[in-house]
């Protein structure tokens, strides 16, 4: 066949995706394990046995860059005490994860929405339909950046399981050109937007269970991490006591409970007393237990809070020491 069409231009005769095919080629999430080549043919119980098995690998490969994970912690939590916001970004799986997990720390944390941000390719519409066809343009990613400001004190996670998303690659650009903290997530070793960040993890899973499909154990990598990276975060900024979520406001009945049982838990007092201190501390459960713990008013539980940073073990321990 010729490579010339009827108009007189050039062809590429292996087409106009050779150059992704071949980088898609190198990536250990889009190859194909053989052990699963006829899968189909096996009994469904067997199926739910080999992916769990496979299922199985990815913690080990998130404890393999746990010194990574660790020191992106301690980086992230020492912008967000000088006013710094974390956002997450992705495309398709990878952007998903990043908005249920920024979604889910204001309820659990008591802090305001705008301090975790999730962004997806496409906009909140991605959430729910796909469209993929968004991940291919790096300037929408910078353009995302470009309008949430970032700044020195900010923090970018780019999340991609192939490590290569142009949309999230122009997002980190644009990051690091603003002078803001970078941190890539991806799948994949030696990846383009780890060459980009400040921080790169690379949890290398293997191939899928399914080929390609990066939503089974690329997702459940990114999912533990980010989990990892937004609490020990908040860990990190006094938003726990031991490992009871301290810092939790009333909402609804639900939280209610909640608080009035950990309150009756840290303080040992019982539910009339635990419950008084919380209609009178406006429903924070942290601001409720100096107030039973150390006495006082609201005011004074929220100026010494306010001092320690928010942390509940160092404003009882200034308190003793009083």
């Amino acid at each position: 066949m010729s490579d010339i069409d009827q108009e007189g231009r050039s062809e590429d005769p292996a087409g106009p995706f050779a150059n992704l095919r071949d980088e898609l080629e190198g990536l250990v999430t889009e190859a194909v394990d053989p052990s699963m080549s006829d899968l189909e043919l096996r009994p469904t119980e067997d199926l739910v046995l080999a992916m769990n098995s496979q299922d199985a690998l990815v913690p080990a490969a998130v404890r393999q860059v746990s010194d990574v994970i660790a020191r992106a912690v301690d980086a992230i939590a020492a912008r967000m005490r000088q006013g710094g916001r974390l956002v997450y970004l992705g495309a398709g799986t990878s952007g998903r994860i990043g908005v249920l997990d920024a979604s889910e720390c204001p309820p659990t944390f008591d802090i305001d929405p705008g301090l975790i941000i999730g962004v997806i390719a496409g906009g909140d519409v991605a959430l729910r339909d796909s469209v993929e066809s968004a991940e291919d343009d790096p300037s929408a990613g910078a353009a995302d950046v470009a309008r949430l400001d970032l700044g020195a004190h900010d923090i970018l996670i780019g999340i991609a399981a192939s490590g290569r998303t142009p949309y999230v690659v122009g997002a980190l650009e644009e990051a690091v050109a603003r002078g803001a903290l970078t941190i890539a997530l991806s799948c994949n070793a030696g990846s383009r937007i780890g060459a980009l960040a400040d921080i790169p993890i690379e949890v290398v899973v293997g191939p899928e269970f399914i080929a390609g499909s990066t939503r089974l154990k690329a997702g459940t990598a990114e999912k533990l991490v980010l989990n990892t990276l937004s609490t020990l975060t908040m860990v990190r900024l006094g938003k726990t006591f031991g490992n009871v979520m301290i810092d939790l406001r009333v909402s609804n009945d639900k939280l209610r409970a909640r608080a009035e049982r950990t309150l009756m838990s840290v303080t040992g007092r019982d539910a009339h007393d635990v419950g008084k201190a919380l209609d009178e501390a406006g429903g924070s459960a942290k601001v409720a237990a100096l107030m039973l713990l150390a006495g006082g008013t609201r005011a004074d539980a929220e100026r010494v809070l306010t001092a320690h940073e928010g942390s509940l073990r160092a404003a009882l321990s200034d308190a003793d020491a009083g």
